[in-house]
């Protein structure tokens, strides 16, 4: 039996968000944060918020933003060494923007889904031209897959736990989303535990 694992990117393959990171390079770290939390908590609904954090970081420059992921970003090392052992079979599900995100994904060498950025004639970015719907990500692996396996931790990793055959809540960095702990067949806070589990599914 064919198994694939979607793996949540912020503060679960990653130690910290990275839109908050992200923001720091233009000196919005505080209003990008509040709004991160209200999204991770269920208060502000996934989408509302990525725009209005796409339009507050809209200015910000590329090359800025990619030099403060490659210097701060850290990644789960037990999750990065099953990544390695399994790598056909491993994808990262983000609502990220590509344009942001792409440093980190090179980083991990294995198939994606993202939001994608909408680019003015200069190639300056411009808003979001698709945010992606978890489920649908999750649902397109199922002609090559007996069964999926997602691992998140915010309330935006709902749709992509509704859409798996099992489902695990991970707070290696912060607490789940209580909703997401509900649809959860298990709930792990530690990067090696979650890796075991991951090898008997």
């Amino acid at each position: 039996m064919t198994t694939a694992y979607c793996f949540d990117l912020d503060g679960t393959l990653t130690r910290q968000e990275l839109l908050p990171l992200i923001a720091t390079s233009v000196g919005l770290e505080d209003e990008i944060s509040a709004l991160t939390q209200a999204t991770i908590e269920g208060l502000l609904p996934f989408d509302k918020s990525f725009k209005l954090r796409v339009r507050l970081l809209r200015d910000a420059r590329l090359d800025w933003i990619h030099a403060a992921l490659d210097k701060h970003v850290e990644f789960d090392r037990a999750i990065l060494d099953f990544i390695a052992r399994h790598p056909e079979q491993s994808f990262v599900v983000t609502g990220n923007l590509d344009l942001w995100v792409k440093p980190v994904l090179e980083k991990l060498g294995i198939h994606s889904f993202t939001s994608t950025a909408r680019l003015d004639d200069l190639g300056r970015l411009e808003g979001v031209e698709n945010i992606l719907h978890k489920g649908d990500a999750v649902s397109s692996l199922r002609s090559r897959f007996d069964r999926i396996v997602a691992v998140g931790e915010g309330m935006n990793d709902v749709p992509m736990f509704e859409a798996a055959d099992w489902r695990v809540a991970f707070g290696g960095v912060h607490q789940p989303n209580k909703e997401l702990v509900k649809l959860s067949d298990f709930v792990t806070y530690d990067g090696n535990a979650l890796c075991r589990l991951l090898s008997t599914l």
